[in-house]
């Protein structure tokens, strides 16, 4: 179907309907003084229909998600609390509503999917007495039931083995089954309204695909209102009805999927949508000159998982006959799903692993055949870049100190170190001031580029780049992706790009080697891969992009370096 079809017709339903599931008129959330601003949102207004999906849009601090737990009864009061405004349901104001009231509606009438499963599920609880509790809440039936509706729920979302997976834990369960468990409590109750807070954020791409498709069937069939929260105009692309976006608390733009999607009118939004990355653009065929400057060769890792006392530990495979080859100046996608082994190869290549056979040369030098003293002068020339720039920064050491402690560690001066701390931090957008503050002061975005700024204070020959912009805004993510790449030209780098995202491999590499289960399964051109793919994995990758049908308005599309 296409996106016309999908806005026209529901959106058509919708308006013959009298009343709105929700209308949300002039709500001010306040937040606590010494915030970065007093309002969280700020005089917002907008409507939710049956049968209709409104995707509520916007970078992190938008409001966006303050908006749906102010809706749910969840904010942190009383230092979050809503300042002004009304939300009604059905014509009733849910902020007015006694305690008991609204919680009878938050998992009843209204239910939420949060964007991280693992945290928002109890892990000592089996999910299916998760699920059967929203039930006990809300619902008189009794207990055999109660068991047979769970089981019927997670058959629903599409979870193999439901009489089985409702004893698990959620520790053994993927992300996107995690994900299906939240759906499936989330419906136990048949809601009215279905609020999903970027609930495929952190899935690999076929797995997002799964999920959305999932969501937008559920919704259809029970002719729910769901407000869908996103940063992803891709997302919003494949699933939207209408649109909302949001910046710094207010409302910027709001209409019909399609107006937004292909009429932009607020710069705030052209902004946003010109920063999807867009897969059909690709960079020109990379020219290798000289000998390759990293080989990988055959190279095999095996773990040992779940051994006890009287439990024999079974092998998983994450690398298996891994062979590819790095030049100077070229950049290499390793591009796959979780599990996949990407991270696996990545790590064996700087040193924090150790492969079980196979060879990794580094300038014709077996780096696997070294012990730890003769790796240590390649530690220099091989750095990485780790996915979560939260984690992998010290909170207690400033960061001038943090992106020195490298070079300080290799004997350098320490006055010297922090000049040139201070001199990379600029290099990466930052300004020279940073060097005295603490990673807690800065945004997600600024983190990451810290984390460059310590990669490159070790001035290598090949950077390893795991999954560096997958947490960010996608605004954020491409000024990261045009400051590696812009680093890449500068210093003449080599670059292992890790990514399960094919549309950001498209913007900074010129190999790309598809991995899935351990193996490469396509290795070529960014070209070959994008324009005639060979691997049946790689063309379902490809057809799981969201928003591929969409095409993005010529006047904005961002066309990365080298693209043609």
């Amino acid at each position: 179907m296409s996106l016309s079809e999908l806005t026209r017709i529901p959106t058509e339903t919708a308006a013959m309907t009298t009343t709105p599931l929700l209308d949300v008129r002039g709500l001010s959330i306040a937040l606590p003084p010494g915030a970065d601003r007093p309002l969280a949102v700020d005089n917002l207004t907008f409507t939710l229909n049956p049968d209709e999906i409104l995707c509520v849009v916007g970078e992190s601090g938008s409001g966006k998600s303050m908006t749906a737990h102010a809706m749910m009864g969840l904010l942190p009061t009383p230092h979050v609390r809503v300042a002004g405004g009304s939300l009604l349901f059905k014509g009733k104001d849910v902020l007015t509503m006694p305690e008991a009231e609204q919680r009878s509606l938050r998992g009843g009438r209204i239910a939420m999917v949060f964007q991280e499963p693992m945290t928002a599920l109890n892990p000592l609880m089996r999910v299916g007495r998760q699920i059967g509790e929203s039930l006990r809440e809300h619902t008189d039936l009794p207990s055999p039931a109660r068991r047979a509706r769970v089981v019927e729920l997670l058959a629903q979302v599409g979870l193999p083995n439901p009489a089985e997976l409702a004893e698990a834990y959620p520790f053994r369960l993927s992300g996107g089954q995690r994900q299906r468990v939240m759906i499936a409590m989330a419906l136990a109750c048949q809601p009215d309204i279905l609020i999903a807070d970027e609930p495929t954020t952190a899935l690999d791409v076929t797995t997002q695909k799964q999920i959305l498709d999932l969501i937008r069937s559920i919704q259809a069939k029970r002719h729910m209102g769901m407000m869908f929260i996103t940063h992803d105009f891709g997302v919003v692309a494949e699933i939207a009805h209408r649109v909302a976006v949001m910046r710094h608390g207010k409302l910027v733009e709001y209409g019909p999927a399609s107006d937004v999607l292909n009429r932009p009118q607020h710069p705030y939004t052209r902004q946003l949508i010109a920063s999807v990355p867009h897969y059909i653009e690709h960079r020109d065929d990379h020219a290798k000159v000289g000998a390759p400057l990293l080989v990988a060769d055959k190279v095999r890792k095996v773990f040992n998982v779940g051994g006890g006392l009287f439990k024999k530990s079974k092998q998983v495979v994450a690398g298996d006959d891994l062979s590819l080859t790095i030049h100077p100046g070229e950049t290499v996608g390793l591009v796959g799903e979780s599990g996949s082994g990407k991270s696996t190869l990545g790590r064996s290549i700087v040193g924090l692993i150790k492969p079980d056979s196979g060879r990794i040369l580094f300038e014709g030098t077996d780096l696997l055949a070294l012990d730890r003293k003769g790796f240590q002068p390649y530690r220099r020339a091989v750095q990485m870049v780790f996915q979560d720039p939260y984690a992998s920064l010290n909170p207690r050491h400033r960061v001038g100190d943090i992106v020195a402690q490298g070079p300080v560690a290799f004997g350098e001066d320490r006055n010297k170190a922090l000049t040139r701390a201070r001199e990379l931090l600029a290099m990466v957008g930052l300004d020279g001031s940073a060097a005295d503050r603490y990673p807690h002061e800065f945004s997600g975005g600024q983190r990451q580029r810290i984390g460059i700024a310590r990669a490159l204070a070790m001035e290598p020959k090949l950077l390893v780049a795991d999954e560096p912009v997958s947490a960010l805004d996608v605004s954020v993510q491409g000024q990261v992706l045009e400051l590696l790449d812009d680093i890449r030209k500068r210093l003449n780098l080599a670059m292992l790009f890790i990514t399960h995202d094919l549309r950001v491999a498209a913007q900074v590499c010129d190999t790309i080697a598809v991995m899935r289960r351990g193996r490469i399964v396509e290795l070529g051109t960014a070209r070959q891969v994008f324009t005639h793919p060979r691997d049946a994995y790689t063309r379902s990758l490809l057809d799981a992009i969201p928003g591929k049908g969409w095409h993005i308005p010529d006047d904005l599309q961002q066309v990365p370096a080298g693209a043609h």
